[in-house]
């Protein structure tokens, strides 16, 4: 797993150096995170969206740090992305893109989403869409719970 992994990378990424300690586990999160990253029906924007509302869920100050240097290379607004980890509605123009946001946020701040809001979001963004949320949600909680626990350095600015 490992020379599979710097051969696809060059390097071995931090949440990999974590999830090494199980090969089957970094095998599995290396396929999802190259399917989210490159293959995923969500545009590069959506995805950085859900990457900062999952960080500031669980307080994950590497993933946060990460993501707002992504983010705003994706073109999201510095106001954006200090509406987006301020949990306020970032004012999306898209709406596309506004529905991951108010999709993932209400998945991280464990409100219930009505089966009428659920139609609307299906709506907008598809099964498709909304499986792909599901999971990029769930990916990057596992990075930003495992940079945590381990305490991984924030690179510097």
């Amino acid at each position: 797993m490992f020379d599979q992994l710097v051969a696809g990378r060059g390097r071995i990424l931090g949440p990999y150096k974590i999830w090494i300690h199980s090969p089957t586990v970094a095998s599995g999160m290396e396929h999802i995170g190259t399917f989210l990253n490159k293959r995923s029906s969500l545009s590069t924007r959506e995805v950085e969206i859900g990457i900062l509302v999952i960080a500031q869920h669980w307080d994950g100050e590497y993933v946060k740090q990460a993501h707002i240097k992504a983010g705003k290379a994706a073109g999201l607004t510095q106001e954006q992305i200090d509406d987006i980890l301020a949990g306020r509605d970032p004012k999306l123009a898209d709406a596309h893109e506004q529905t991951v946001y108010r999709f993932a946020r209400a998945l991280a701040s464990k409100s219930k989403i009505s089966d009428a809001e659920f139609a609307e979001i299906e709506k907008a963004i598809g099964r498709e869409g909304i499986a792909e949320v599901l999971v990029l949600l769930g990916y990057y909680t596992s990075v930003a719970l495992g940079m945590k626990v381990h305490e991984v350095p924030i690179p510097a600015q």
